[in-house]
């Protein structure tokens, strides 16, 4: 089985990317969504997180994701332990959930992450790593419009990020989000190399 590692930064596009994949019927994890999944149903990962952060992140027994971001995210080394915690988590259910795949006999499976080169555990699920990448006036116009901020938060956002120059240096495939280059052929394209590789592996 092969995974593709999805990543790149805010703004440019992998939500719509991660769609396409589907339609094409490539099953994905989606690191962040699973991630808050597990909030409400892993007790010991939630248990951690209140040894780490007290019981004020807590409502009616269940995790405040919004009163957690707001301790950890002005607090490096916090922000830090709630990582070493959340994500060897994420890590062990993607592995499960990666095993339950390949018995259904899946070739492909995607695993988006948004902080995947900054986040070291997750590099040795990759065998090839997709970033997209869209220009930097349209990643700041698509997140001004979806989250309704201003420019200079969207840029303090970008700025905790890699750059797209790391990104690119380390991608196996790079798709172009521009609105102006059509996706789905470069996902195809991308699909049917991964393929021609496997079958070449057999031969």
């Amino acid at each position: 089985m092969v995974c593709l590692v999805c990543t790149g930064g805010i703004g440019s596009g992998k939500t719509y990317v991660i769609r396409v994949f589907k339609a094409l019927g490539v099953p994905t994890y989606i690191a962040d969504i699973r991630a808050k999944e597990l909030y409400d149903s892993d007790s010991e990962l939630l248990k951690e997180l209140v040894g780490l952060l007290g019981e004020k992140i807590l409502i009616d027994g269940r995790l405040d994701r919004r009163a957690m971001a707001g301790i950890i995210f002005s607090d490096s080394v916090l922000l830090e332990g709630v990582n070493k915690i959340v994500h060897p988590k994420v890590l062990a259910d993607f592995k499960i959930w990666q095993e339950s795949q390949r018995i259904k006999g899946e070739e492909i499976v995607v695993f988006e992450s948004a902080i995947f080169f900054e986040t070291p555990i997750f590099h040795p699920i990759a065998d090839k790593i997709i970033v997209v990448s869209a220009p930097e006036d349209v990643r700041i116009g698509r997140i001004i419009k979806r989250d309704g901020i201003t420019e200079r938060e969207v840029r303090d956002r970008m700025n905790m990020q890699c750059s797209d120059i790391v990104r690119h240096q380390k991608a196996d495939y790079i798709v172009i989000t521009d609105g102006k280059r059509a996706v789905l052929p470069q996902i195809i394209e991308i699909l049917n190399q991964v393929k021609g590789e496997k079958t070449d592996g057999l031969r």
